[in-house]
């Protein structure tokens, strides 16, 4: 595993936990692209959904930013939490070869 690769999901970890709304946001809006008869779909497009949610829907002061580089860690969360699901996110490999799992060892 790189060092990029271990300062990428340690930063996701962080904001993760300090963030759970936003999770809960990600699962909302996935959901929601699969009851629209999505086969697949990109979590570029969910986090997009997510800022305009927030800034524009319900012009929520939270406070937080969404880093681009958390996309493919929602994504995989996604797929470890709902593996019956996993098909609708389409990943690259990661370079380490750790496996996914539940929790945040990504």
């Amino acid at each position: 595993m790189s060092s990029e690769q271990t300062r990428l999901e340690k930063n996701f970890m962080k904001f993760h936990q300090e963030n759970p709304h936003v999770w809960e946001l990600f699962k909302r809006y996935t959901n929601a692209a699969m009851g629209a008869g999505r086969g697949y779909y990109s979590a570029y497009a969910i986090f997009e959904r997510i800022r305009w949610h927030q800034d524009i829907e319900t012009r929520d002061e939270l406070g937080f930013k969404l880093n681009n580089n958390h996309r493919p860690y929602y994504a995989r969360l996604f797929q470890a939490h709902y593996p019956k699901k996993a098909y609708f996110f389409r990943t690259r490999q990661l370079t380490s070869k750790r496996p996914v799992q539940n929790e945040f060892a990504l």
